[in-house]
Protein backbone atom coordinates (compact mmCIF):
# COMPACT_ATOMS: atom_id res chain seq x y z
CA UNK A 1 0.00 0.00 0.00
CA UNK A 2 1.42 3.41 -0.72
CA UNK A 3 1.32 6.25 1.48
CA UNK A 4 0.83 10.02 0.29
CA UNK A 5 2.79 12.71 0.33
CA UNK A 6 1.34 15.43 2.82
CA UNK A 7 1.93 18.50 0.26
CA UNK A 8 0.10 20.91 -0.98
CA UNK A 9 -1.88 20.43 -4.32
CA UNK A 10 -0.81 23.42 -5.97
CA UNK A 11 -1.32 23.78 -9.89
CA UNK A 12 1.24 24.76 -11.95
CA UNK A 13 -0.40 27.00 -14.11
CA UNK A 14 1.09 29.83 -17.13
CA UNK A 15 -0.01 33.16 -14.95
CA UNK A 16 2.05 33.07 -12.22
CA UNK A 17 5.31 32.86 -13.99
CA UNK A 18 4.89 36.55 -14.86
CA UNK A 19 3.28 37.52 -11.38
CA UNK A 20 6.27 36.31 -9.90
CA UNK A 21 8.60 37.95 -12.15
CA UNK A 22 6.64 41.29 -11.31
CA UNK A 23 7.05 40.52 -7.80
CA UNK A 24 10.65 39.32 -7.18
CA UNK A 25 12.14 41.15 -10.35
CA UNK A 26 9.76 43.87 -11.16
CA UNK A 27 12.43 46.05 -12.20
CA UNK A 28 14.25 43.80 -14.30
CA UNK A 29 14.03 44.81 -18.32
CA UNK A 30 12.19 43.85 -21.02
CA UNK A 31 13.76 45.14 -24.51
CA UNK A 32 11.92 45.10 -28.12
CA UNK A 33 13.08 46.63 -31.29
CA UNK A 34 9.51 47.24 -32.70
CA UNK A 35 7.78 46.99 -35.32
CA UNK A 36 7.73 50.74 -35.94
CA UNK A 37 11.12 50.80 -35.82
CA UNK A 38 11.80 52.43 -32.05
CA UNK A 39 13.31 50.70 -28.98
CA UNK A 40 10.72 49.98 -26.44
CA UNK A 41 11.62 49.50 -22.80
CA UNK A 42 9.55 47.78 -20.12
CA UNK A 43 10.10 45.59 -16.96
CA UNK A 44 8.27 42.92 -15.23
CA UNK A 45 6.03 44.76 -13.28
CA UNK A 46 4.34 47.08 -16.01
CA UNK A 47 3.93 43.86 -18.30
CA UNK A 48 2.77 42.26 -15.39
CA UNK A 49 -0.16 45.14 -14.83
CA UNK A 50 -0.72 45.33 -18.61
CA UNK A 51 -1.47 41.97 -19.06
CA UNK A 52 -4.46 42.16 -16.30
CA UNK A 53 -5.82 45.10 -18.48
CA UNK A 54 -5.65 42.81 -21.42
CA UNK A 55 -7.40 39.42 -19.24
CA UNK A 56 -9.88 42.25 -18.85
CA UNK A 57 -10.14 42.97 -22.47
CA UNK A 58 -10.64 40.00 -23.67
CA UNK A 59 -12.90 38.78 -21.49
CA UNK A 60 -15.08 41.63 -22.71
CA UNK A 61 -14.90 41.00 -26.38
CA UNK A 62 -16.29 37.70 -25.06
CA UNK A 63 -13.40 35.32 -24.73
CA UNK A 64 -14.43 32.42 -22.63
CA UNK A 65 -12.11 29.23 -21.10
CA UNK A 66 -11.24 26.88 -23.78
CA UNK A 67 -11.44 29.78 -26.30
CA UNK A 68 -8.48 30.02 -28.85
CA UNK A 69 -6.92 33.53 -29.64
CA UNK A 70 -4.84 33.31 -32.80
CA UNK A 71 -1.52 35.52 -33.05
CA UNK A 72 0.18 36.46 -36.42
CA UNK A 73 3.27 38.82 -34.61
CA UNK A 74 6.72 39.05 -34.45
CA UNK A 75 8.96 39.00 -30.96
CA UNK A 76 7.96 41.98 -29.03
CA UNK A 77 6.25 43.07 -25.51
CA UNK A 78 2.70 42.87 -26.76
CA UNK A 79 3.02 39.45 -28.03
CA UNK A 80 4.25 38.46 -24.95
CA UNK A 81 1.36 39.91 -23.10
CA UNK A 82 -0.84 37.89 -24.97
CA UNK A 83 0.82 34.81 -24.20
CA UNK A 84 0.00 35.53 -20.13
CA UNK A 85 -3.26 36.86 -20.86
CA UNK A 86 -4.65 34.01 -22.76
CA UNK A 87 -3.77 31.16 -20.91
CA UNK A 88 -4.10 33.17 -17.59
CA UNK A 89 -7.90 33.66 -18.24
CA UNK A 90 -7.93 30.05 -19.32
CA UNK A 91 -8.44 30.46 -22.77
CA UNK A 92 -5.65 29.18 -25.53
CA UNK A 93 -2.84 31.19 -27.10
CA UNK A 94 -2.66 29.55 -30.67
CA UNK A 95 0.25 31.30 -32.02
CA UNK A 96 0.08 31.08 -36.48
CA UNK A 97 3.48 30.77 -38.34
CA UNK A 98 3.14 33.69 -41.13
CA UNK A 99 5.24 31.46 -43.20
CA UNK A 100 3.04 28.89 -43.93
CA UNK A 101 0.79 29.14 -47.11
CA UNK A 102 -1.93 31.55 -47.16
CA UNK A 103 -4.10 28.28 -47.44
CA UNK A 104 -2.95 27.07 -44.63
CA UNK A 105 -2.95 29.60 -42.25
CA UNK A 106 -6.46 29.56 -42.90
CA UNK A 107 -6.89 26.03 -42.22
CA UNK A 108 -4.76 26.26 -38.94
CA UNK A 109 -6.93 29.03 -38.00
CA UNK A 110 -10.23 27.31 -38.86
CA UNK A 111 -9.27 23.77 -37.31
CA UNK A 112 -8.54 26.00 -34.27
CA UNK A 113 -11.52 27.26 -34.32
CA UNK A 114 -9.78 30.58 -33.47
CA UNK A 115 -12.45 33.60 -32.66
CA UNK A 116 -10.21 36.44 -32.48
CA UNK A 117 -6.66 37.34 -34.27
CA UNK A 118 -4.09 39.84 -33.35
CA UNK A 119 -1.76 40.84 -35.62
CA UNK A 120 1.60 42.92 -36.15
CA UNK A 121 0.48 45.96 -38.92
CA UNK A 122 3.35 44.16 -41.48
CA UNK A 123 0.78 41.29 -41.64
CA UNK A 124 -2.27 43.46 -42.31
CA UNK A 125 -3.21 42.09 -46.02
CA UNK A 126 -2.67 38.88 -44.74
CA UNK A 127 -4.85 39.27 -41.36
CA UNK A 128 -7.66 41.24 -43.48
CA UNK A 129 -7.61 38.17 -46.39
CA UNK A 130 -8.27 35.79 -43.58
CA UNK A 131 -10.61 37.45 -41.61
CA UNK A 132 -12.84 37.04 -44.97
CA UNK A 133 -11.67 33.43 -45.28
CA UNK A 134 -11.64 31.89 -41.57
CA UNK A 135 -15.39 31.33 -40.63
CA UNK A 136 -14.75 31.26 -37.15
CA UNK A 137 -12.67 34.49 -36.95
CA UNK A 138 -14.81 37.04 -35.31
CA UNK A 139 -12.52 39.87 -34.72
CA UNK A 140 -8.90 41.58 -35.88
CA UNK A 141 -6.80 43.21 -33.93
CA UNK A 142 -3.75 45.07 -34.65
CA UNK A 143 -0.40 45.71 -32.58
CA UNK A 144 0.03 48.98 -32.39
CA UNK A 145 -1.68 52.70 -30.93
CA UNK A 146 -4.06 54.46 -33.21
CA UNK A 147 -1.01 56.94 -33.90
CA UNK A 148 0.62 54.10 -36.29
CA UNK A 149 -2.39 52.31 -37.34
CA UNK A 150 -2.13 51.93 -41.43
CA UNK A 151 -3.59 54.98 -42.79
CA UNK A 152 -5.52 51.39 -45.19
CA UNK A 153 -6.59 49.95 -41.64
CA UNK A 154 -9.05 52.85 -41.06
CA UNK A 155 -11.41 52.09 -38.40
CA UNK A 156 -9.52 49.00 -37.46
CA UNK A 157 -9.74 48.41 -33.51
CA UNK A 158 -6.06 48.76 -32.07
CA UNK A 159 -4.08 46.32 -29.47
CA UNK A 160 -3.61 49.96 -27.01
CA UNK A 161 -7.35 51.18 -27.64
CA UNK A 162 -8.28 47.37 -26.50
CA UNK A 163 -6.70 47.42 -23.36
CA UNK A 164 -6.37 51.52 -22.41
CA UNK A 165 -9.77 51.75 -20.33
CA UNK A 166 -9.29 48.19 -18.23
CA UNK A 167 -8.52 47.84 -14.60
CA UNK A 168 -4.60 47.06 -13.65
CA UNK A 169 -5.46 44.44 -11.23
CA UNK A 170 -6.76 41.10 -12.39
CA UNK A 171 -7.20 38.03 -9.76
CA UNK A 172 -5.99 34.80 -11.77
CA UNK A 173 -8.26 32.31 -11.31
CA UNK A 174 -7.04 28.42 -10.81
CA UNK A 175 -7.99 25.69 -12.41
CA UNK A 176 -6.63 22.26 -13.46
CA UNK A 177 -2.80 22.12 -14.44
CA UNK A 178 -3.63 19.85 -17.39
CA UNK A 179 -5.85 23.16 -19.01
CA UNK A 180 -4.94 23.94 -22.47
CA UNK A 181 -2.99 27.18 -22.38
CA UNK A 182 -1.12 26.71 -25.97
CA UNK A 183 -1.27 25.51 -29.44
CA UNK A 184 0.86 25.32 -32.13
CA UNK A 185 1.21 23.70 -35.21
CA UNK A 186 3.43 21.70 -37.32
CA UNK A 187 4.86 22.74 -40.18
CA UNK A 188 5.96 20.05 -42.70
CA UNK A 189 6.23 16.71 -41.26
CA UNK A 190 2.83 15.76 -43.36
CA UNK A 191 1.18 17.45 -45.68
CA UNK A 192 -1.65 19.23 -42.71
CA UNK A 193 -0.30 20.52 -40.13
CA UNK A 194 -1.42 19.19 -37.04
CA UNK A 195 -2.13 21.05 -34.02
CA UNK A 196 -0.40 20.33 -30.59
CA UNK A 197 -2.05 21.62 -27.39
CA UNK A 198 -0.04 22.34 -24.27
CA UNK A 199 -0.62 21.85 -21.01
CA UNK A 200 0.00 25.02 -18.15
CA UNK A 201 1.89 22.06 -16.61
CA UNK A 202 3.57 21.01 -19.42
CA UNK A 203 5.01 24.38 -20.11
CA UNK A 204 5.73 25.54 -16.48
CA UNK A 205 7.81 22.20 -16.12
CA UNK A 206 9.60 23.09 -19.58
CA UNK A 207 10.25 26.07 -18.17
CA UNK A 208 12.42 24.17 -15.14
CA UNK A 209 13.77 21.90 -18.07
CA UNK A 210 14.67 25.22 -20.14
CA UNK A 211 16.42 27.37 -17.27
CA UNK A 212 18.24 23.93 -16.38
CA UNK A 213 19.42 23.04 -20.07
CA UNK A 214 20.68 26.51 -21.34
CA UNK A 215 22.14 27.36 -17.64
CA UNK A 216 20.20 30.68 -17.56
CA UNK A 217 20.30 32.18 -14.22
CA UNK A 218 19.38 35.71 -12.96
CA UNK A 219 22.10 37.82 -14.37
CA UNK A 220 21.72 37.18 -17.79
CA UNK A 221 20.10 39.04 -20.75
CA UNK A 222 18.94 36.69 -22.90
CA UNK A 223 17.66 37.14 -26.94
CA UNK A 224 15.33 34.41 -27.78
CA UNK A 225 16.12 34.77 -31.77
CA UNK A 226 13.75 31.97 -32.63
CA UNK A 227 10.54 33.79 -33.25
CA UNK A 228 7.36 33.50 -31.01
CA UNK A 229 5.21 31.70 -33.63
CA UNK A 230 7.78 29.02 -33.69
CA UNK A 231 7.26 26.75 -30.63
CA UNK A 232 6.92 29.38 -28.28
CA UNK A 233 9.92 30.64 -28.79
CA UNK A 234 11.59 27.49 -27.71
CA UNK A 235 10.03 27.93 -24.29
CA UNK A 236 12.03 31.65 -23.63
CA UNK A 237 9.14 33.52 -23.16
CA UNK A 238 7.88 31.34 -19.99
CA UNK A 239 11.65 30.32 -18.46
CA UNK A 240 13.05 34.06 -18.39
CA UNK A 241 10.02 35.01 -15.85
CA UNK A 242 10.89 31.86 -13.53
CA UNK A 243 14.52 32.40 -13.46
CA UNK A 244 13.92 36.96 -13.24
CA UNK A 245 16.26 37.33 -15.86
CA UNK A 246 16.19 40.28 -18.42
CA UNK A 247 14.76 39.18 -21.82
CA UNK A 248 15.56 41.37 -25.53
CA UNK A 249 13.26 41.07 -28.85
CA UNK A 250 14.52 41.93 -31.94
CA UNK A 251 11.05 42.22 -33.49
CA UNK A 252 10.90 41.80 -37.20
CA UNK A 253 14.83 43.27 -37.79
CA UNK A 254 16.73 39.42 -37.90
CA UNK A 255 19.94 40.09 -39.99
CA UNK A 256 23.33 39.80 -38.81
CA UNK A 257 24.07 43.84 -38.16
CA UNK A 258 20.75 44.56 -36.82
CA UNK A 259 21.42 41.44 -34.07
CA UNK A 260 24.81 42.36 -33.58
CA UNK A 261 23.84 46.29 -32.74
CA UNK A 262 21.13 45.10 -30.51
CA UNK A 263 22.84 42.11 -28.78
CA UNK A 264 25.49 44.70 -28.23
CA UNK A 265 23.82 47.82 -27.30
CA UNK A 266 21.79 45.69 -24.52
CA UNK A 267 24.55 43.50 -23.49
CA UNK A 268 22.75 40.22 -24.10
CA UNK A 269 24.20 37.43 -22.67
CA UNK A 270 22.43 34.22 -24.41
CA UNK A 271 20.99 34.28 -27.51
CA UNK A 272 18.77 31.18 -28.94
CA UNK A 273 17.74 30.49 -32.74
CA UNK A 274 18.49 28.25 -36.46
CA UNK A 275 21.91 27.67 -37.63
CA UNK A 276 20.89 29.85 -40.72
CA UNK A 277 20.24 33.36 -38.16
CA UNK A 278 23.94 32.84 -36.79
CA UNK A 279 25.24 32.96 -40.38
CA UNK A 280 24.54 36.40 -40.47
CA UNK A 281 25.55 37.62 -37.22
CA UNK A 282 28.62 35.22 -37.79
CA UNK A 283 29.36 37.49 -40.60
CA UNK A 284 29.19 40.60 -39.17
CA UNK A 285 31.06 39.08 -36.52
CA UNK A 286 33.87 38.62 -38.72
CA UNK A 287 33.36 42.11 -40.15
CA UNK A 288 33.51 44.14 -36.83
CA UNK A 289 36.55 42.27 -35.44
CA UNK A 290 34.63 41.03 -32.36
CA UNK A 291 31.75 39.57 -30.66
CA UNK A 292 28.43 41.34 -29.34
CA UNK A 293 30.39 42.65 -25.97
CA UNK A 294 28.70 40.79 -23.36
CA UNK A 295 27.93 37.37 -25.58
CA UNK A 296 28.43 34.53 -23.67
CA UNK A 297 26.51 31.56 -25.03
CA UNK A 298 24.27 30.83 -28.25
CA UNK A 299 21.91 27.99 -28.34
CA UNK A 300 21.49 26.49 -31.35
CA UNK A 301 19.06 24.19 -33.27
CA UNK A 302 16.20 23.72 -35.14
CA UNK A 303 18.56 22.18 -37.66
CA UNK A 304 21.67 20.28 -37.50
CA UNK A 305 24.84 22.91 -36.45
CA UNK A 306 27.53 23.12 -39.14
CA UNK A 307 31.04 22.29 -37.56
CA UNK A 308 32.52 25.85 -38.49
CA UNK A 309 29.67 27.79 -37.53
CA UNK A 310 31.27 25.67 -33.87
CA UNK A 311 34.77 26.21 -34.24
CA UNK A 312 33.65 30.40 -35.70
CA UNK A 313 31.63 30.81 -31.92
CA UNK A 314 33.95 28.74 -30.15
CA UNK A 315 37.48 29.33 -31.15
CA UNK A 316 37.48 32.83 -33.10
CA UNK A 317 35.51 34.53 -30.34
CA UNK A 318 34.87 32.55 -27.28
CA UNK A 319 31.39 32.42 -27.45
CA UNK A 320 29.88 28.96 -25.92
CA UNK A 321 27.89 26.71 -28.18
CA UNK A 322 25.06 24.50 -26.74
CA UNK A 323 24.06 22.13 -29.60
CA UNK A 324 19.91 21.24 -28.83
CA UNK A 325 17.29 19.12 -30.60
CA UNK A 326 13.43 19.57 -29.66
CA UNK A 327 10.53 19.37 -32.04
CA UNK A 328 7.12 20.84 -31.50
CA UNK A 329 5.58 17.92 -30.18
CA UNK A 330 8.02 17.55 -27.57
CA UNK A 331 7.10 21.62 -26.35
CA UNK A 332 10.34 21.61 -27.72
CA UNK A 333 13.12 21.27 -25.92
CA UNK A 334 14.36 17.63 -25.27
CA UNK A 335 18.15 17.44 -25.44
CA UNK A 336 20.67 20.28 -24.86
CA UNK A 337 24.82 19.88 -25.40
CA UNK A 338 26.76 20.43 -21.89
CA UNK A 339 29.54 18.78 -21.91
CA UNK A 340 30.19 16.28 -18.57
CA UNK A 341 33.18 17.65 -16.59
CA UNK A 342 35.69 14.82 -18.17
CA UNK A 343 35.58 16.29 -21.45
CA UNK A 344 36.34 19.82 -19.83
CA UNK A 345 40.32 19.06 -19.37
CA UNK A 346 40.39 18.64 -23.14
CA UNK A 347 41.63 21.53 -25.28
CA UNK A 348 38.95 23.64 -26.59
CA UNK A 349 39.58 22.36 -30.48
CA UNK A 350 38.84 19.05 -28.75
CA UNK A 351 35.68 19.60 -27.40
CA UNK A 352 34.23 20.34 -31.00
CA UNK A 353 33.68 16.85 -31.87
CA UNK A 354 31.48 16.24 -29.00
CA UNK A 355 29.75 19.57 -29.19
CA UNK A 356 28.68 18.45 -32.77
CA UNK A 357 26.46 16.12 -31.03
CA UNK A 358 22.78 16.93 -30.21
CA UNK A 359 23.42 16.52 -26.97
CA UNK A 360 21.57 14.63 -23.51
CA UNK A 361 18.17 14.67 -22.61
CA UNK A 362 17.35 17.61 -19.81
CA UNK A 363 15.47 15.72 -16.90
CA UNK A 364 11.98 14.52 -17.38
CA UNK A 365 12.89 13.37 -20.85
CA UNK A 366 13.40 9.36 -21.65
CA UNK A 367 14.94 8.56 -24.83
CA UNK A 368 15.28 4.90 -26.51
CA UNK A 369 16.35 4.05 -30.33
CA UNK A 370 14.50 0.84 -31.68
CA UNK A 371 15.28 -0.85 -34.87
CA UNK A 372 12.96 -1.67 -37.44
CA UNK A 373 10.94 -4.68 -35.35
CA UNK A 374 10.73 -2.57 -32.28
CA UNK A 375 13.67 -3.46 -30.51
CA UNK A 376 15.57 -1.60 -28.19
CA UNK A 377 19.02 -0.49 -29.37
CA UNK A 378 22.36 -0.27 -26.84
CA UNK A 379 23.36 3.28 -26.41
CA UNK A 380 26.51 2.32 -27.47
CA UNK A 381 27.19 5.35 -30.61
CA UNK A 382 27.42 2.69 -33.09
CA UNK A 383 23.64 1.14 -33.25
CA UNK A 384 21.94 3.53 -35.09
CA UNK A 385 17.44 2.94 -35.01
CA UNK A 386 14.32 5.41 -34.82
CA UNK A 387 14.65 8.14 -31.77
CA UNK A 388 11.40 7.38 -29.72
CA UNK A 389 10.96 9.98 -26.68
CA UNK A 390 8.37 10.00 -23.64
CA UNK A 391 7.89 12.67 -20.69
CA UNK A 392 5.68 15.15 -19.24
CA UNK A 393 5.72 17.36 -22.32
CA UNK A 394 5.79 15.20 -25.04
CA UNK A 395 2.68 15.21 -26.75
CA UNK A 396 0.33 12.72 -26.02
CA UNK A 397 -2.37 13.01 -29.41
CA UNK A 398 -2.73 15.69 -31.95
CA UNK A 399 -5.36 18.18 -31.25
CA UNK A 400 -8.87 17.21 -32.95
CA UNK A 401 -7.20 13.53 -33.49
CA UNK A 402 -8.47 10.37 -32.55
CA UNK A 403 -5.55 8.27 -33.47
CA UNK A 404 -3.05 8.20 -31.14
CA UNK A 405 0.66 8.69 -32.07
CA UNK A 406 2.54 6.81 -29.55
CA UNK A 407 3.73 3.41 -29.73
CA UNK A 408 1.61 0.47 -27.76
CA UNK A 409 3.75 1.07 -24.41
CA UNK A 410 3.77 4.82 -24.62
CA UNK A 411 6.42 6.43 -26.74
CA UNK A 412 6.48 9.35 -29.49
CA UNK A 413 8.21 8.12 -32.37
CA UNK A 414 10.36 11.42 -33.70
CA UNK A 415 10.61 10.15 -37.64
CA UNK A 416 14.43 10.93 -36.59
CA UNK A 417 17.39 8.18 -37.20
CA UNK A 418 20.20 8.60 -34.29
CA UNK A 419 22.65 7.05 -32.15
CA UNK A 420 23.00 7.42 -28.27
CA UNK A 421 26.62 6.73 -26.63
CA UNK A 422 27.38 5.33 -22.99
CA UNK A 423 27.40 9.04 -21.71
CA UNK A 424 23.67 9.59 -23.37
CA UNK A 425 24.70 12.03 -25.87
CA UNK A 426 22.08 12.26 -29.23
CA UNK A 427 23.49 12.08 -32.47
CA UNK A 428 20.71 12.32 -35.18
CA UNK A 429 22.20 10.48 -38.66
CA UNK A 430 19.57 10.45 -40.81
CA UNK A 431 15.60 11.35 -41.08
CA UNK A 432 13.28 8.74 -41.48
CA UNK A 433 11.18 10.71 -43.90
CA UNK A 434 12.41 12.46 -46.62
CA UNK A 435 11.71 16.03 -44.95
CA UNK A 436 14.23 19.40 -45.87
CA UNK A 437 14.72 21.78 -43.59
CA UNK A 438 15.68 25.29 -44.93
CA UNK A 439 16.72 27.96 -42.73
CA UNK A 440 15.27 25.71 -39.79
CA UNK A 441 12.18 25.66 -41.46
CA UNK A 442 10.61 22.75 -42.94
CA UNK A 443 10.00 21.81 -46.78
CA UNK A 444 8.09 18.50 -47.38
CA UNK A 445 9.33 16.97 -50.60
CA UNK A 446 6.35 14.83 -50.59
CA UNK A 447 4.05 17.74 -51.46
CA UNK A 448 7.00 19.36 -54.09
CA UNK A 449 7.25 16.18 -55.87
CA UNK A 450 3.69 15.95 -56.10
CA UNK A 451 3.30 19.61 -57.40
CA UNK A 452 5.74 19.68 -59.57
CA UNK A 453 4.81 16.30 -61.14
CA UNK A 454 1.61 18.15 -62.09
CA UNK A 455 3.82 19.80 -64.72
CA UNK A 456 2.88 18.48 -68.35
CA UNK A 457 5.91 18.11 -69.41
CA UNK A 458 7.75 15.94 -65.99
CA UNK A 459 6.60 12.40 -65.66
CA UNK A 460 8.79 11.51 -62.40
CA UNK A 461 9.64 13.76 -60.19
CA UNK A 462 11.50 13.43 -56.50
CA UNK A 463 13.19 16.22 -54.11
CA UNK A 464 16.14 15.70 -52.04
CA UNK A 465 17.93 18.53 -50.28
CA UNK A 466 21.46 18.96 -51.03
CA UNK A 467 24.36 21.32 -49.31
CA UNK A 468 23.64 25.26 -49.58
CA UNK A 469 26.34 27.62 -48.06
CA UNK A 470 23.55 29.78 -46.14
CA UNK A 471 20.53 27.83 -45.75
CA UNK A 472 22.47 24.37 -45.20
CA UNK A 473 19.68 22.65 -47.03
CA UNK A 474 17.29 23.33 -50.42
CA UNK A 475 15.73 21.34 -52.30
CA UNK A 476 16.98 19.48 -55.53
CA UNK A 477 14.32 18.65 -58.09
CA UNK A 478 15.67 15.50 -59.91
CA UNK A 479 12.91 14.87 -63.07
CA UNK A 480 12.05 12.40 -65.66
CA UNK A 481 10.67 14.40 -68.43
CA UNK A 482 7.86 13.35 -70.80
CA UNK A 483 9.34 13.68 -73.53
CA UNK A 484 12.04 15.85 -75.53
CA UNK A 485 11.24 18.89 -73.88
CA UNK A 486 12.91 19.81 -70.93
CA UNK A 487 11.44 22.87 -68.96
CA UNK A 488 13.88 25.55 -67.56
CA UNK A 489 14.12 26.26 -63.82
CA UNK A 490 12.51 29.42 -64.65
CA UNK A 491 9.45 27.47 -65.82
CA UNK A 492 9.18 25.43 -63.30
CA UNK A 493 8.99 28.07 -60.78
CA UNK A 494 6.39 29.81 -62.77
CA UNK A 495 4.46 26.87 -62.36
CA UNK A 496 4.76 25.76 -58.61
CA UNK A 497 4.55 29.38 -57.27
CA UNK A 498 0.51 28.73 -57.48
CA UNK A 499 0.93 25.62 -55.41
CA UNK A 500 3.77 25.71 -53.19
CA UNK A 501 5.27 28.75 -51.19
CA UNK A 502 7.70 30.32 -52.58
CA UNK A 503 10.66 29.25 -50.21
CA UNK A 504 9.74 26.16 -51.15
CA UNK A 505 10.94 26.45 -54.83
CA UNK A 506 13.38 23.93 -55.77
CA UNK A 507 16.91 26.20 -56.36
CA UNK A 508 18.24 23.54 -59.39
CA UNK A 509 16.95 20.93 -61.61
CA UNK A 510 18.39 17.89 -63.15
CA UNK A 511 16.79 15.89 -65.53
CA UNK A 512 17.54 11.74 -65.76
CA UNK A 513 16.28 8.82 -67.94
CA UNK A 514 14.84 6.97 -65.06
CA UNK A 515 14.66 7.18 -60.86
CA UNK A 516 15.23 4.12 -58.92
CA UNK A 517 12.42 2.28 -57.94
CA UNK A 518 12.42 -0.05 -54.72
CA UNK A 519 10.61 -3.52 -54.40
CA UNK A 520 7.74 -1.47 -53.21
CA UNK A 521 7.02 1.13 -56.23
CA UNK A 522 9.13 4.30 -54.03
CA UNK A 523 11.60 6.16 -55.42
CA UNK A 524 14.86 5.16 -53.52
CA UNK A 525 16.10 8.21 -52.05
CA UNK A 526 18.63 6.62 -50.12
CA UNK A 527 20.48 6.15 -53.84
CA UNK A 528 19.68 9.50 -54.93
CA UNK A 529 21.61 11.03 -51.95
CA UNK A 530 24.30 8.94 -52.69
CA UNK A 531 24.75 9.93 -56.28
CA UNK A 532 24.08 13.25 -55.59
CA UNK A 533 26.06 13.22 -52.34
CA UNK A 534 28.63 16.43 -53.58
CA UNK A 535 26.05 18.47 -54.95
CA UNK A 536 26.20 22.21 -53.62
CA UNK A 537 24.60 25.12 -54.30
CA UNK A 538 26.35 28.31 -54.64
CA UNK A 539 25.41 31.24 -52.17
Amino acid sequence: MTLAGLMMGRPLLVAPLLRYAADYHGDTTIVTRSVEGPLHRTNYADTHARVQKLAHALIALGIKPGDRVATLAWNTWRHLELYYAVAGIGAVCHTVNPRLPVVQMAYVLSHAGSRVLFFDTTFLPLAVGLKAAVPTLEKVVALCDAANLPAEAKGMLTYEELIAPQPETYEWPEFNENTAASLCYTSGTTGIPKGVLYSHRALVLHSYGMISAVRMNVEDIVLPVVPMFHVNAWGIPYAAPLMGAAQVYAGRAMDGPSLFSLMDEEGVTCALGVPTIWMGLLAHMKTMGRKPKALRRVVIGGAAVPEAMVRAFELDFDVDVHHGWGMTETTPMGVINTLKPKYKSLPRAAQIDIKMKQGRAIFGVDMRIVDEKGAVLPHDGVSAGLLQVRGPWVIKSYFKEEASPLTEDGWFSTADIATLDGDGYLHITDRAKDIIKSGGEWISSLDLENAAMGHPDIALAAVIGAEHPRWLERPLLICVPKGDVRPTLEQIHAYLIQKVPKWWLPDAVEYVASLPIGPTGKVQKTTLREQYRAYKFAS
